[in-house]
Formats: C-alpha cells, sequence, structure tokens
C-alpha cells in the first residue's frame, strides 16, 4: 500500500484534545501524527464500533452488512453469530467468518454459547461445551457470546459452567444476557465470568450490574431500543459503556448506524470524550480488539466528520483504505452462495385452529412492548366460536403460531397475542429468535395457513399475507435468515414488505423485528415455542387456557 496524508482537527481520544494536525499513513498503518496550522475545519477520528450485533438480523450477510455499514462511519463490529448456528451449527458460524474475510470490514465473531438457548424449543443445531471449547481455540473466535442461560450459571449447571470455563482457558471474554437480574443475582452471575450485558432496560439494573463490575452495553436496534433509560450512564461509568444495535434492519441500517446514537449523545449535551469512548475505545480495549484508535502504531481505521455536533461522515477508512465517501459506500457487493436447513412441509388451515370446551375461557396473553424485548402476560376472556378460540381483532388480540421448521409435520403451537394490531391478514418469518423457526401472527387460520406456506414455498424468508389468496414474500435464501443480494436492494425489498405488514393495520414500528422475539423464551414473561406457551420467569410451560 502506498504512504498518504490527511490533515484534519485530530480528535485525540487518550489525551482528551483536538488540535489541528495531519496522520501520516503507510502500509495501513499510522506511522506520525503531527500538529499542522494549516488544518482544514474537518474532524479525524476513530471508526465506530458496534458492540454487540447479530449480523444475521440485518437480513445480509457480512460483506453486504459492511457495504452499507461504512457509510455510517463503522468499521468494526462485535458479532454473535447465533443466528445462523441455530440453523446450521459450526457450518454455520464458518459461512459467517469466511464471507466476512471477503470485506476489509473488522468483524470479530464470538463461540455462541446458547444454541439452543433453552431445552423448550426444537432448533437446527446444538453446540455443546465440547464444541464450543474447539471453536474458542479459532482465532477467528474472539470471545463467548451472549450467555442468555442465566439461570444455569446462577444453579451452577455443569454444560453452562463448563463453557464458562473454556472460554476462560482460551483467555476470552465472556458476554452476558440477563434481562432484569438484579441484586445478589447479578453479582452472583457477574462473579462466574461474566463481563457484559446489553439487556438492561431500567438505569438501575444498569447500575446493579456496573456496581459488579460489568459492562453495560447501551442497545438501540430496530426493536429494542434502550438509550432513554440508560443513556445517563454517559455521565455516571462513561469507562463502562458501549453502543451497540443488537438487530438492525436493512432500511434502517441504509438510514443510520452508530453514528445516530453518538449524535444524539451528543445534542443532548454529553461529555464528547465520553461518547466517542463508549462508541470507540471501550469496546477495543474490553475485547483487546486490533482496530485503531488513532494512535502510531495503529491500524488506520478512522473516520473523517464535518463537525462534532452533527458528525456526518464525509470519508471511512479500515487499514488505510477509503471504504466509503460522501455518503456512498466504495465496498463492491459480493456475491454468495447460500447455506440452510429448512425441513417443514405445507399446512392446512386445520393445523392452526384451537380448540375449547369452555365457552368463556380465561386465557393467557402475549402482551407485546413496543420497543422492548420483554413481555407481559395478561390473563383475558377469550373470543369463542363452534368451540374454538379465534382471534379479536376489537380487542387485538390475535393468534400467533410457531411452527417447527426442522420436522416435517410437527404440529403448530398455537397461543395469543396482544398490540400487534392487525385488522385482516397475517405476518410469517423464518427470523424467530433463537431457533429461527417459522413464527407467525394473524386474523384468521387461512391467511395464518397461507403466510407460512409461502415460507415453505422459498424455504425460508418474511411474507405478508393480506388473505388467503394474496401473500408476498420475501425470500431469505442463506438458513432464512439473509438474503443473498447487496445491501442497498434488500433494504429495498424489506421496505416493501415492511410497508405491507404495516397496511394490516399494525402500528407497531418494526413488526417483523418485534414478531421475531415472541419465541425467545430466555427474555421475559410470556412466549411461545414450537414446543408450546413458556413462562419466562419460571422457565416452564404453560398452558393457554386458565379455566
Amino acid at each position: 500500500m502506498s504512504t498518504f496524508s490527511i490533515k484534519g482537527q485530530i480528535v485525540d481520544l487518550f489525551a482528551r484534545r483536538i488540535f489541528p494536525g495531519e496522520i501520516t499513513i503507510k502500509n495501513g498503518i499510522v506511522s506520525a501524527i503531527a500538529e499542522a496550522s494549516d488544518a482544514p475545519q474537518q474532524y479525524l477520528l476513530p471508526g465506530f464500533i458496534d458492540a454487540h450485533i447479530h449480523i444475521e438480523s440485518s437480513m445480509l450477510v457480512p460483506t453486504a452488512f459492511a457495504q452499507m455499514a461504512v457509510v455510517h462511519g463503522t468499521v468494526a463490529t462485535v458479532s454473535d453469530p447465533h443466528e445462523i448456528a441455530n440453523v446450521c451449527g459450526m457450518a454455520g458460524v464458518q459461512y459467517m467468518i469466511d464471507n466476512s474475510k471477503l470485506s476489509p470490514f473488522k468483524f470479530f465473531f464470538g463461540a455462541p454459547s446458547c444454541v439452543p438457548a433453552t431445552g423448550f424449543e426444537t432448533a437446527g443445531a446444538t453446540l455443546d461445551s465440547k464444541a464450543l471449547d474447539e471453536l474458542l481455540q479459532n482465532p477467528d473466535i474472539w470471545y463467548l457470546s451472549e450467555m442468555m442461560n442465566y439461570p444455569g450459571v446462577l444453579h451452577n449447571d455443569p454444560e453452562v459452567m463448563a463453557k464458562i470455563a473454556a472460554a476462560k482457558r482460551a483467555g476470552k471474554p465472556v458476554d452476558g444476557h440477563a434481562p432484569g437480574l438484579r441484586g445478589a443475582e447479578a453479582a452472583a452471575y457477574a462473579a462466574a465470568g461474566i463481563t457484559t450485558d446489553h439487556e438492561c432496560f431500567t438505569l438501575d439494573e444498569a447500575l446493579d450490574k456496573i456496581n459488579t463490575g460489568m459492562h453495560v452495553l447501551i442497545r438501540e436496534g430496530s426493536a429494542a431500543k434502550n438509550y432513554e433509560a440508560l443513556a445517563e450512564l454517559l455521565r455516571l461509568h462513561p469507562d463502562k459503556v458501549m453502543f451497540c444495535s443488537d438487530d438492525k434492519h436493512p432500511d434502517e441500517l441504509a438510514l443510520h448506524h452508530i453514528n445516530e446514537i453518538v449524535k444524539r449523545s451528543l445534542k443532548r449535551g454529553y461529555d464528547l470524550f465520553n461518547v466517542l469512548s463508549a462508541a470507540c475505545v471501550n469496546p477495543v480495549l474490553h475485547y483487546k480488539l486490533p482496530v485503531g484508535l488513532l494512535r502510531i502504531g495503529d491500524p488506520a481505521d478512522f473516520i473523517v466528520v464535518n463537525n462534532l455536533t452533527d458528525v456526518d461522515v464525509l470519508q471511512t477508512y479500515i487499514g488505510g483504505e477509503l471504504v466509503a465517501e460522501k455518503g456512498k459506500s466504495l465496498l463492491p457487493y459480493t456475491s454468495v452462495t447460500p447455506i440452510n436447513n429448512f425441513r417443514a412441509e405445507k399446512k392446512s388451515p386445520t393445523d392452526f385452529v384451537i380448540k375449547t370446551k369452555s365457552e368463556t375461557p380465561l386465557i393467557r396473553v402475549i402482551e407485546a412492548i413496543e420497543g422492548q424485548l420483554v413481555t407481559n402476560e395478561v390473563q383475558l376472556p377469550g373470543k369463542v366460536e363452534n368451540g374454538q378460540l379465534v382471534s379479536d381483532t376489537e380487542r387485538d388480540i390475535l393468534k400467533i403460531s410457531v411452527v417447527n421448521r426442522y420436522e416435517p409435520n410437527a404440529k403448530p403451537s398455537m397461543a395469543f397475542i396482544k398490540n400487534f394490531g392487525l385488522r385482516y391478514g397475517a405476518l410469517a418469518s423464518t427470523v424467530g429468535h433463537d431457533c429461527h423457526n417459522i413464527i407467525a401472527v394473524g386474523v384468521d387460520d387461512e391467511s395464518i395457513c397461507a403466510a407460512v406456506n409461502a415460507l415453505v414455498d422459498c424455504k425460508g424468508g418474511v411474507a405478508v399475507a393480506r388473505n388467503k389468496d394474496s401473500v408476498s414474500c420475501m425470500p431469505l435464501p442463506v438458513a432464512g435468515l439473509m438474503s443473498a443480494g447487496n445491501g442497498y436492494g434488500t433494504a429495498a425489498a424489506y421496505t416493501m414488505i415492511d410497508a405491507g405488514a404495516k397496511e394490516l393495520g399494525t402500528r407497531l414500528h418494526a413488526p417483523f423485528m418485534t414478531l421475531s422475539f415472541m419465541a425467545l423464551l430466555v427474555i421475559p414473561s410470556l412466549k411461545l415455542s414450537d414446543k408450546g406457551l413458556f413462562d419466562g420467569r419460571k422457565f416452564e410451560f404453560v398452558d393457554l387456557e386458565m379455566s
């Protein structure tokens, strides 16, 4: 690579100062930094890092994700590939690593700790402690990703503890996932070796975890948005904070990424250096990442922005290579060969019937909450027609179903959900955390069945059924999770399918993202797996009908 230099107002995050200067880059490395009186009014600072994300949730393979993310000044991600691991096992993890190496973007993958997340659902693969021990020896694996089985940690489950021990032997950090865990239990969780949590949804919970020594990640994704609750940590504990998106759909990735959290924080008056430490420095130090921070000898991973208020990204460099300029990505699209695991066969409307012997049943209903992954359990009278429990659009109580994608003839599990707001039709998706079975919500059995069968036809994707005869589908051929196309084309396709979902009446900001978390059993309170309705507080199955 050639030697070149660039001038501007240099933001030194370690000395906490800004000065006019010139940076010299030689063979992709920062070789010199000097003051320069003629430096223009543009600002040079380290690139942004998403400290916890599932690339698969962008519906893009790594190279396509990178193509979009660099426009917003992101140069690296700490990436948990447990979505594809739940579908395709070790082969899925290797698929992500191999694809990522086709891009200069810096992907740092973890070893998925919970495949499957629980024993109460059907996944496409299992990664036990022996498999993780092997995976953690891989130099392309940087950490043990989110330990969602926090009850297993608290109760010293031998298999769970063996996974954590494997990470410790490898000298790699362990990520956490323990929504709502407080006090002595949070302390016990951290004492087991857990170093982070991205699931805090109140400031008090976050402070509890920071007091145990854990880092807290402020998450602002497409469905889960915790910034408002946690932003004050930037003032209280700036050295213990990182930014992440966790899950980011492609239409939003086209608009912004970590840069949006940075801009928001600066406009609220949080200290510049505290904000940039969370966005740039803290992930590098915590995970020991080879990402440059504008120091001599560092890789030349940096961005040029117009000012420190709007933070509009003018240029992004990774390893000294210009990868984005003036809102345009300079990374090419790379074609991919899909990997998948899909065996489900078509269903009939009668498969989604819920029979009842009661004329006035009281039922458990999942209450979805906008902007959160947690749900409530509400107990409401069910609507009965001809001996069957049916959707009640007047009270916004709709049928929800999870269909096993890994077995041909498994019977769908059924329940009810509130706050989706559909007036007619149905939505379905094979993005159903974490096992990625088919998950569907709808007003009538025919529409639910039509949406599910559309996904069976394309072996994975997202679908909108206006009725049994009118269905739109966006295929996701890579594991039923990701498109094989480029980032911007996928974003446009998703924008269209999202608009179709909203035409059915939902007012949710990201209906497919919200739907995808309704099968995530490790997030309380009430969720649905392919095996039944599940209480995430008690960690046990419960009956739909109370009486």
